[in-house]
């Protein structure tokens, strides 16, 4: 599969109802182009890959708008969004914010997310110039469900 291909693929992933298949997402990952870090500066939203991943409903508890990349060591990983509709920087949800770095991953070097207060990094790769693919890794008593990545996704804003 090359990268176009796999965007092709992410989409109809992204568009239809119920959900992902875990190995279908390893395998656009695989596929897609790295990203370097300065690329992705910006605010961007959020959305995860349904795979029953325990993430998926902390994220949704928490409600998780996206990330705000404002400068390499200016990340605002846990953008939600309060009661009164407006966006903030979820500090404690996200254990403080985070920074980014070309981190490898499955063997490629791409932009990477690093958490300021815990054993999280999240990995992107591009979709196309307004989307991102995202996958959380770390630790794996932190990361990992079921020995499986929680998989995202990001829009530009």
């Amino acid at each position: 599969m090359n990268a176009i291909q796999a965007a092709a693929r992410f989409g109809i992933i992204r568009e239809a109802e119920g959900p992902a298949v875990h190995d279908n997402l390893e395998e656009i990952w695989d596929a897609l182009e790295t990203v370097r870090p300065e690329e992705i500066l910006g605010q961007w939203r959020g959305f995860a890959f349904d795979t029953g991943h325990r993430v998926h409903a902390l994220l949704d508890g928490a409600r998780w708008y996206g990330k705000r990349f404002d400068a390499l060591d200016d990340v605002k990983p846990m953008v939600c969004r309060g009661e009164d509709g407006e966006l903030f920087s979820d500090v404690a949800a996200g254990r403080g914010e985070a920074s980014l770095w070309n981190i490898e991953f499955r063997g490629q070097v791409t932009a990477s997310m690093v958490y300021d207060g815990q054993a999280v990094i999240d990995h992107f790769k591009r979709v196309d110039d307004r989307t991102l693919m995202g996958v959380m890794n770390g630790k794996a008593r932190w990361v990992l469900d079921r020995g499986r990545h929680f998989w995202f996704g990001l829009e530009r804003d």
